[in-house]
């Protein structure tokens, strides 16, 4: 295994050589972004791959990530780096207790957050973004009963946002759910007057302090924008890298976990993508996802329906300040 410069070196080669493209997610080690093609939210990557004319897709995020981008690209090889890449909201809703769920309130439509399975997506109506939900919601009448899964902290959020009652899947991103209120009021108080920005999967304890609620991608905009030189940020942590690379002149803080000490946050998941990693699946073009073509078409209709609902949010990322 070639280590250092060397194994940067035989990462290019192999770009070259497969004629692929590199995907890496806000939430990547810093190393991994800044040799990545693209960097950015899970669907507007997969729709930034399949502009391409690339053959190979390396998606250094998680697996739902990597599925989406082969339900957009079935022509495309898509590897992930580390199979086990998974994230706790897909683990949370496995498809057939989501079947079983949807069987009992036929009445309702499923909206559902694009963190899940493939299988689950196939089981929805209209897949959402964190940037997209406020658009679809705003355009679904109010009569029309919604169940919203599978994190019911973005849909609790969207819910209180807009007086919609939805049932709620009560699954939780491990990430977003380990900030403390206690640890984020004493980091107020360090630093006053600090804005802080947080992403919709944190717990209502968070977001009621939060200056600004958005995705990944809108809270970094925020951070382009806001008076003021510190910024509490309350997403995974690895986000702040772009920060500092576009403002350097500015200071980000991570909003800390229930022990003060923001290593809890950093997404375990996400973690198992490496370099040796990405070097590997590059050059033996394993592990690949494979979809069976008629759950991707199903799946692909639930995407299409919020592409048509919301094609002008994706990857924006604003959900507006609280």
């Amino acid at each position: 295994m070639p280590a250092g410069d060397d194994l940067l070196a035989e990462i290019e080669r192999l770009r070259k050589e497969r004629n692929a493209v590199i995907l890496a997610h806000y939430y990547q080690k810093p190393q991994i972004q800044d040799l990545a093609d693209f960097v950015g939210d899970s669907l507007q990557l997969s729709q930034m791959a399949a502009e391409t004319d690339a053959d190979v897709i390396a998606f250094c995020g998680v697996k739902f990530m990597a599925d989406t981008a082969k339900i957009l690209s079935p022509e495309k090889i898509v590897v992930l780096p580390d199979l086990d890449a998974g994230c706790s909201l897909e683990d949370s809703c496995p498809p057939e207790k989501f079947r079983a769920f949807r069987e009992k309130h036929p009445d309702h439509i499923a909206l559902t957050y694009i963190n899940c399975s493939t299988e689950v997506k196939a089981l929805s109506d209209v897949i959402v973004t964190s940037s997209s939900a406020e658009t679809i919601i705003q355009q679904i009448p109010k009569d029309q009963k919604i169940i919203f899964g599978p994190d019911r902290h973005l849909g609790g959020y969207l819910s209180r946002k807009f007086n919609r009652e939805m049932l709620l899947w009560p699954g939780v991103c491990i990430v977003h759910e380990a900030f403390s209120e206690t640890e984020l009021l004493k980091l107020k108080q360090q630093y006053p007057g600090a804005p802080i920005a947080a992403h919709p999967e944190c717990p209502p304890t968070i977001i009621d302090h939060a200056d600004y609620v958005g995705s990944t991608s809108g809270i970094l905009q925020f951070a382009e924008t806001f008076q003021g030189d510190t910024l509490i940020v309350a997403t995974e942590p690895h986000i702040i890298h772009q920060m500092e690379k576009a403002l350097p002149g500015k200071n980000f803080i991570g909003a800390p976990g229930a022990d003060g000490n923001c290593a809890c946050n950093i997404c375990p998941y996400m973690a198992l993508n490496t370099l040796p990693k990405l070097y590997t699946a590059l050059r033996d073009l394993e592990p690949r996802i494979e979809i069976e073509e008629g759950l991707r078409l199903k799946a692909k209709q639930s995407l299409d329906r919020m592409l048509e609902m919301a094609s002008g949010t994706i990857g924006k990322g604003d959900l507006g300040k609280v």
